[in-house]
């Protein structure tokens, strides 16, 4: 990598700190999280920065109530869908780095919390949630407003630009 490309990879901060250049995506494995996958791919390399693929878990009250198995580990099994998800998606020798993020929470305050310092956010309109008459689910409404970076929000399944 070139003296000048480092220089555009390492950016101020909102707090004055220096990290990498990021795009951040919520990964769900969905239809529409795996849509945005690819749209991070594109948007990264035009970008000079790496993507962070952000998976969150929740557990609900429902969830915990039914049948739990004690040898059932959500945060295992959240970081297997999203590696599977990201192999799949991007491949093995992916030319962009990326990084695999698996966190605990509310999905929305979590994806907020990424993209603080990040050049972008990117999310599929809808993830696995149960209202799908809607145009945008919950997630991808509070990260539109809330995000502290641009958000960029993929409808349908129009593919990114080829490299």
């Amino acid at each position: 990598m070139s003296a000048a490309s480092e220089e555009r990879r390492v950016v101020a901060g909102a707090d004055g700190s220096t990290g990498e250049r990021r795009v951040v995506v919520g990964v769900d494995g969905s239809q529409p999280s795996r849509h945005a996958l690819q749209w991070a791919r594109f948007m990264a390399r035009v970008l000079d920065a790496r993507i962070d693929a952000v998976t969150v878990w929740e557990i609900s009250a429902v969830v915990a109530s039914a049948a739990w198995d004690d040898d059932w580990n959500p945060e295992k099994e959240a970081a297997a869908n999203l590696q599977a998800t990201v192999a799949e998606i991007l491949g093995s020798g992916a030319a962009t780095p990326v990084r695999e993020i698996v966190r605990h929470g509310s999905a929305a305050a979590e994806l907020m919390k990424a993209s603080e310092g990040a050049q972008l956010l990117i999310l599929g309109r809808r993830g696995h949630g149960g209202f799908h008459g809607l145009l945008l689910g919950s997630v991808s409404a509070a990260c539109a407003a809330h995000a502290r970076c641009p958000v960029l929000i993929v409808h349908g399944d129009t593919p990114p630009p080829p490299p």
